[in-house]
């Protein structure tokens, strides 16, 4: 019963910063050879430098807010 209620009350406590989360942003990729740009959240590798962004969509349009 003690380690029902201590998931339970960890449960209770780390719920609130789960529901806060957000997906990563989107950043503009170019690259080195080419000069060719493409959208992405992760690094695509040693070629490639990051452009710009932050964005908060897939295409790359929407800029998020500075904080």
């Amino acid at each position: 019963m003690t380690k029902f209620i201590l998931t339970a009350l960890v449960v209770a406590l780390l719920g609130p910063i789960a529901l806060h989360a957000e997906p990563a942003p989107w950043y503009h990729w170019r690259s080195k050879s080419t000069g060719t740009m493409t959208c992405s959240q992760t690094p695509l590798g040693p070629g490639w430098a990051r452009a710009d962004g932050p964005y908060r969509d897939a295409r790359c349009e929407k800029p998020l807010p500075t904080k």
